[in-house]
């Protein structure tokens, strides 16, 4: 027995619904760097720490999540790149805010099932 795929179905409607959900190829690449996104505690803070109501500058940033002014800068960029956080400038300083790009959206249902389980987790102790 060999690890190919299957050529029959047990419920080939169930199959063909899920079959309709996959993502395409260039989905599938999005999908994953939204998710490495969320790979480093850093950038999870700072997605917790901002909204599209509730803008920092960087410097604030840093001092909110316990990090340097340049590593904040860094993790931002990461967040930019994957169209999840935007950047407006206000006279001399830079503010940051999560964007409404679905990228956001995600890193935030992802930080807000993490608050769930931690109160499990809390909950259970």
């Amino acid at each position: 027995m060999g690890s190919s795929v299957p050529d029959r179905a047990i419920d080939p409607k169930a199959v063909s619904t899920a079959a309709a959900k996959m993502p395409t190829p260039s989905e599938e690449r999005r999908m994953a760097r939204v998710l490495e996104g969320l790979c480093d505690a850093t950038r999870v803070k700072i997605v917790r720490a901002l909204s599209a109501d509730n803008t920092l500058a960087a410097g604030d940033l840093a001092q909110v999540i316990g990090r340097s002014r340049s590593a904040t800068s860094q993790h931002l960029k990461v967040l930019r790149d994957i169209g999840a956080v935007s950047a407006r400038r206000e006279g001399n300083v830079v503010r940051y805010s999560l964007t409404a790009d679905v990228s956001a959206q995600v890193l935030e249902s992802a930080t807000a099932a993490l608050d769930g389980l931690r109160a499990s987790a809390e909950a259970a102790e």
